[in-house]
């Protein structure tokens, strides 16, 4: 355990580190309230998020804690994850590069609007651990592993995915940035790859699942997909 929680609290504190350089090395200064308040909202929740799991579910802050492309087992998986890490990296840096040069005016409202859109996916992920010790970072079906019908998983097949999404469009609304949000265009297509791609390893590997693809309709937003 006490290996766990310092791999855990080292990965935070190597990402806050890695994220505030990529915000305020491209803004050219510290005094970018906006990255301040995104990271502040970012890494409260995430700090809450692993407090919980180090103490209720240590197996699955295992599970999250392995993560990224080279994490990946199968190659198809390993393509997306640098896809999708990469956009990720455009939505920090584009805003950063926004701010710098004044591309877009984001009034504070919005801006607030994009913290709180942050502030529900977080809150939404953190809502579907108690539902599911399996949700790996990682795509794979792992030995006693059942399918989950309550809670979220109930309204759509694909709750994580629906709350990644909230926390993805809120971040370059949230860091004062219009522009930002181009960096989602190449991300959606591979995170859909990734979600479909998810269902056909389940649907083959994990008993029940084609049963609870009939019984809940929509991936990831109710009454469309």
């Amino acid at each position: 355990m006490a290996s766990l929680k310092t791999r855990a609290w080292l990965g935070l504190v190597f990402l806050a580190i890695a994220m505030g350089l990529m915000l305020f090395i491209p803004a050219g200064t510290i005094r970018y309230w906006q990255a301040w308040l995104y990271l502040g909202t970012f890494f409260g929740a995430s700090l809450l998020t692993t407090l919980y799991l180090m103490q209720r579910d240590p197996v699955l802050l295992e599970r999250r804690l392995s993560a990224g492309p080279a994490a990946e087992t199968r190659s198809s998986q390993k393509i997306i994850m640098m896809v999708v890490s990469g956009g990720f990296i455009a939505l920090l840096l584009i805003p950063a590069l926004d701010y710098r040069f004044g591309w877009s005016r984001v009034p504070l409202i919005v801006v607030l609007v994009g913290d709180l859109l942050v502030a529900i996916g977080f809150a939404f992920i953190f809502r579907v651990f108690p539902e599911n010790t399996y949700t790996s970072a990682t795509v794979e079906v792992t030995k006693g592993q059942s399918v989950i019908t309550t809670g979220p998983y109930a309204i759509v097949r694909h709750p994580i995915y629906a709350s990644a999404l909230l926390y993805l469009i809120g971040t370059p609304i949230a860091l004062g940035s219009y522009w930002g949000l181009i960096a989602l265009a190449p991300m959606l297509p591979f995170l859909i790859w990734r979600l479909l791609d998810e269902e056909h390893l389940l649907a083959n590997e994990l008993p029940g699942y084609t049963v609870y693809q009939k019984e809940v309709r929509f991936r990831i937003v109710p009454g469309i997909w």
